[in-house]
């Protein structure tokens, strides 16, 4: 396990300390448990934000999926007829 010291703002410890005892968890597991929460997120966000320059760049090359395909599959959704989702 690495160490790395970090400095916490004034504001901030008060209530780390608060939420520590609440919880009865170390101040170390909740700053591991939001980094590790934060990090999660973040790779979130990139593969999103990957998936949508993808998405674009097959919209630039034309290849689309017509709107309408897109609102059957929509008006499906919950019903015994749901249908699958349309494709290139």
């Amino acid at each position: 396990m690495a160490i790395t010291s970090i400095r916490l703002q004034s504001d901030i410890e008060p209530n780390l300390e608060k939420l520590a005892t609440k919880l009865h968890r170390s101040k170390n597991w909740l700053i591991n448990q939001a980094i590790r929460e934060y990090i999660e997120k973040d790779q979130i966000e990139s593969k999103r934000w990957e998936e949508t320059l993808l998405a674009l760049e097959s919209v630039k090359n034309g290849k689309e999926i017509p709107e309408e395909k897109v609102d059957i599959w929509l008006q499906s959704w919950g019903t015994k007829n749901e249908e699958q989702a349309p494709e290139l």
